[in-house]
């Protein structure tokens, strides 16, 4: 009896994909090959340097209210509900799926069999199903691609978890209980991700990287949105930040080995990379302030989202704002020209906290105790900028608990509370970086350089700090050195580069009251010793 395509699809998304060959199903496709498809199926432009370029659609970016994780008994307990956590039930989850199901079953659908961890002893593998063959080869750059015998063993075997990304697939929201057309849905104890309504391709990767946040505390390790490199003498940093506060520029530093720019894991063998790619921002990349990113840019398999593209010269247009600031660029690891080999380091000697501080206050450089860098860590702050979005006069707080909330399933305490046990045990040093304003807010102050960001990072990561007398800030209670090489000793205390150090006293007050009041979130949960670390009450 014939095989329906959608008994097909239900019955192989988790079978042997080499099974799935020629039946509407293209399994594990190489990189040329997917681009040809691309382009004859009018997915993408082969721009003048060899990149593919795409458009998302109405999504530029991910749709975190339109995240689900499904309530069932196994794994409710653990989750930290709420705005973010968003529950649904498991009768919605399945007629969902059904029909995100019966959908792709009327049309193409490319594979990737890939591992998800550099760590052996942590890895787990992941089928990822897309509509579109661009997609597949972001796939196959953002995820760790099989190597030799691996991926036969890889496409005949189940997966630890599946991807299903239906991005034609429209919810209705009445009938399935989510918010709009878009649903992207996590059922952890199935190891299942599902991504209907949107084409933006950074779903699939932060869906990822959330059910391993969920799983891996359970082992021992710490998951965190981070970028991470290494030094000749394989001393071990890492870099914790929202966009737009320089880790993935602060990383690719040419004179360190990049291990990642966005996704690692803490265990008891040192730090690896979950990802086998990069996924940068693009807009006004600059070939001098980030050269191997640029470079990156600019060659065959890498794909760039939402970038724009002359349609006669085919040349891209890096500082062309016009369909989205988030525009971005997917391309392997190795497309740079100092990554690590192995994705994998030894335990950090250093943890650094990025914030881009728009209202210029807090210092450009801190030193850290354990206790602060765990309330920082649980405060995850940054600030948007005036002007970026419709209303917004001035610059707003935004805090994001791990510095990256909207992947988080569990508590933010247990995360914090395995950053500090890590920071105990290998005595690594924590500090909180202000690549933001100084001398007044923004629309006031100026940009803090990035040559005096750099000189900041690596006086911290060379020892250069150690010794340096510091000064207590009154209000937010760190400790500020007085002296920092390469930086001009005024810019290191923020007060003193005000016209007006009463304008900066408010204002500190105002950003200082943000964060204990967002700190009230997290309950009696966080230990009473990091809720004290934070800015001091009045």
């Amino acid at each position: 009896m014939p095989v329906s395509p959608e008994e097909l699809l239900l019955t192989t998304l988790r079978a042997p994909a080499t099974a799935l060959i020629g039946r509407r199903v293209h399994a594990n496709l190489s990189v040329p090959a997917l681009y040809e498809i691309a382009v004859e199926r009018g997915e993408g432009i082969i721009s003048a340097d060899g990149g593919l370029v795409v458009t998302t659609g109405k999504h530029t970016g991910r749709s975190p209210r339109d995240k689900f994780i499904v309530d069932e008994p196994s794994t409710s307990a653990n989750v930290w509900w709420g705005e973010i956590n968003q529950p649904i039930s498991e009768e919605r989850y399945d007629a969902l799926r059904a029909r995100m199901l019966e959908h792709l079953g009327e049309r193409d659908v490319f594979v990737q069999d890939a591992f998800v961890g550099a760590d052996p002893e942590h890895r787990r593998s992941v089928r990822i199903h897309t509509e579109f063959a661009w997609q597949s080869i972001f796939a196959d750059s953002l995820f760790i691609r099989p190597r030799g015998e691996e991926l036969p063993r890889l496409a005949t075997s189940e997966p630890d978890f599946t991807i299903i990304d239906a991005s034609t697939f429209k919810a209705e929201p009445q009938r399935d209980g989510t918010r709009s057309d878009t649903v992207i849905l996590v059922h952890l104890s199935r190891r299942e991700l599902l991504i209907g309504g949107s084409q933006y391709a950074g779903e699939m990767k932060k869906s990822a990287f959330g059910v391993l946040n969920y799983v891996l505390p359970d082992e021992g390790v710490l998951p965190m949105h981070c970028a991470a490199n290494v030094g000749e003498r394989g001393d071990v940093a890492v870099f914790f930040g929202l966009s737009g506060t320089g880790k993935t520029s602060l990383s690719a530093d040419p004179e360190r080995t990049l291990v990642g720019d966005d996704e690692h894991g803490w265990g008891p063998n040192g730090i690896y990379n979950f990802e086998g790619g990069c996924y940068a921002k693009m807009i006004r990349l600059s070939p001098t302030a980030e050269p191997d990113i640029y470079a990156a840019s600019r060659r065959f398999g890498t794909v760039l989202e939402n970038v724009v593209i002359d349609a006669e010269t085919r040349e891209v247009d890096f500082d062309d704002d016009s369909i989205t600031e988030n525009s971005r660029g997917a391309y392997p690891l190795h497309f740079i020209r100092n990554a690590s080999e192995t994705g994998r380091a030894g335990h950090p000697s250093n943890v650094i906290l990025l914030t881009a501080d728009a209202f210029g206050v807090l210092p450009p450089i801190s030193r850290l105790t354990p206790d602060q860098a765990q309330y920082h860590f649980i405060s995850g702050y940054t600030s948007k900028l005036a002007g970026t979005e419709v209303g917004v006069k001035e610059p707003t707080a935004t805090f994001s608990a791990c510095f990256g909330a909207p992947f988080m399933p569990r508590h933010p305490a247990v995360y914090a509370t395995l950053l500090g046990e890590r920071l105990a045990q290998h005595r690594a040093g924590a500090w909180l970086i202000n690549t933001g304003w100084t001398g007044g807010p923004y629309g006031v102050g100026s940009r803090i350089q990035i040559a005096y960001t750099r000189a900041m990072v690596t006086a911290a990561l060379e020892g250069k700090l150690d010794g340096v007398p510091t000064v207590t800030d009154p209000i937010f209670g760190l400790d500020v050195p007085t002296e920092c090489p390469g930086v001009p000793s005024e810019l290191l205390q923020p007060r003193s580069t005000w016209p007006d150090p009463a304008a900066y006293d408010e204002q500190a007050r105002k950003l200082a009251l943000m964060f204990r009041e967002n700190f009230e979130l997290f309950g009696s949960e966080v230990p009473s010793a990091v809720r004290a670390a934070g800015p001091r009450a009045e």
